[in-house]
């Protein structure tokens, strides 16, 4: 059985700079056996983020990659502030917000693009959990994608 270390390296992908919080809050905070993780944008590699609109200017599936980078965003604070994947046991939680058109209802497709990087790294089961996708008439910056996390941390790391 592979690690979520493992998992990742396999999928071949990079991550962008953790991001620094533009706000008074904690990118992430342990509490108990739990991780939060406050929402997140979707940092390229360049440190650049992804702008724009579902629906006026994206397409669903730009839609879709923007959310998969900001899973990529969420695994680099997690690194960042933890030191390993490994200490991650499961997904609990996804909250994905969509900016999008008035008449845009796709918004799961969307988040999917974070759940299914999540379902690779941790696996079909502790990979994937509990969810909300919604639209949103805008998102700070104009990104279309902004997702938070909730996770469960394995206790004998």
């Amino acid at each position: 059985m592979s690690t979520p270390e493992e998992n990742f390296a396999k999928l071949g992908l990079s991550l962008p700079p953790a991001p620094k919080p533009l706000g008074v809050y904690k990118p992430l905070l342990v509490d108990g056996n739990h991780c939060f993780v406050s929402g997140h944008g979707p940092v390229q590699d360049n440190g650049s983020l992804i702008i724009g609109r579902v629906g006026a200017g994206l397409s669903m599936e730009e839609g879709k990659l923007a959310a998969r980078q900001v899973g990529l965003a969420i695994v680099a604070t997690i690194k960042a502030n933890l030191g390993s994947l490994n200490k991650i046991k499961r997904v609990v939680k996804v909250l994905g917000m969509v900016s999008c058109t008035n008449d845009f209802e796709k918004h799961p497709y969307i988040i999917n693009g974070c759940s299914e990087l999540f379902a690779s790294i941790w696996g079909p089961d502790l990979g994937v959990g509990v969810r909300s996708a919604v639209g949103m008439g805008s998102l700070p910056g104009n990104i279309p994608v902004e997702i938070e996390a909730m996770f469960e941390l394995n206790e004998n790391i």
